[in-house]
């Protein structure tokens, strides 16, 4: 609350407001602004700069370590927040893989997947997608779900939309195929005369 004082003096114009209509605003004695004061100062979350306005020295709070230490704070919560993400992300790659193979992994499949997600650098999200591929190919093999990487690799796809966009294009090539034979044009007759030869 005292910081939020200090901060709405300040954008009044005021960088070194009187501590005793702090004290009034807040509801407390002075003396136990002073004493907050000295606590954030002792702990480094306030300085008090002295500088030079239209020729005279005057004192401001800086408010700017306490912003500081306030935005390191939060993004070492949104650092963990994300590392907690990757952990559940990772966990979820090896229950799809049980759950599509409808068995428990072994020990070497284990391995396999640690080694595409830490030594080949792969993203879980990309792993799900080889491994649904080779589903709809109705192929239970980490040697396939492995072909299937190497070959996005092969065409430097490597992220989940960069792969959905090759596929949707594979797709369409397909399409443009069957398209294509079932508009084949029939090969023209060759002309057959109509004279009635019993006439002769």
């Amino acid at each position: 609350l005292f910081i939020l004082q200090l901060h709405m003096a300040q954008l009044e114009g005021d960088d070194f407001p009187d501590l005793q209509i702090i004290a009034s605003n807040m509801g407390v004695k002075q003396e136990r602004v002073y004493q907050i004061l000295n606590q954030l100062i002792s702990n480094g979350f306030i300085k008090i700069d002295t500088v030079t306005v239209d020729g005279k020295k005057v004192d401001r709070y800086n408010l700017y370590p306490m912003y500081q230490l306030l935005g390191d704070f939060l993004e070492s919560q949104k650092e963990k927040r994300e590392e907690i993400s990757q952990q559940k992300e990772v966990q979820s790659v090896y229950q799809l893989f049980e759950q599509e193979f409808g068995r428990p992994l072994s020990a070497i499949e284990f391995q396999r997947i640690g080694q595409w997600l830490e030594e080949d650098h792969y993203q879980p999200e990309i792993l799900k997608l080889a491994l649904r591929e080779a589903v709809l190919n109705q192929a239970y093999s980490f040697n396939y779900v492995d072909r299937i990487l190497l070959s996005w690799e092969r065409k430097n796809l490597k992220t989940k939309q960069q792969v959905e966009e090759e596929q949707k294009r594979r797709k369409q090539q397909l399409l443009q195929k069957e398209v294509e034979a079932t508009n084949v044009q029939p090969e023209e007759l060759p002309k057959v005369s109509l004279k009635n030869w019993l006439e002769e």
